[in-house]
């Protein structure tokens, strides 16, 4: 777990709190929400989740699959979050 010290000067960290704070997530393989899109980024890192080779193929998604987190920064943020995976 980061230190609270850490986490207030994580360059990752711009108000995610106000809509990803406690929230249920699931780990799931990558599929676009909207047929019209092609990629999604992580909510904190950038990382890009897409169907391409060489993309985030699986992170942690809230139900309709709009928000994706990828594992790295899930790890990173978990308890401060205090996210629930299904």
């Amino acid at each position: 777990m980061k230190s609270k010290r850490l986490m207030a000067t994580d360059w990752r960290l711009t108000g995610q709190e106000n809509y990803l704070k406690g929230l249920q997530l699931e780990f799931k393989t990558y599929f676009p929400a909207d047929m019209n899109w092609d990629h999604d980024h992580c909510e904190f890192c950038g990382g890009k989740f897409s169907l391409k080779e060489g993309d985030i193929r699986k992170g942690y998604t809230t139900g309709k699959g709009y928000l994706w987190i990828c594992e790295n920064c899930y790890v990173d943020f978990r308890d401060e979050f205090e996210w629930e995976v299904e």
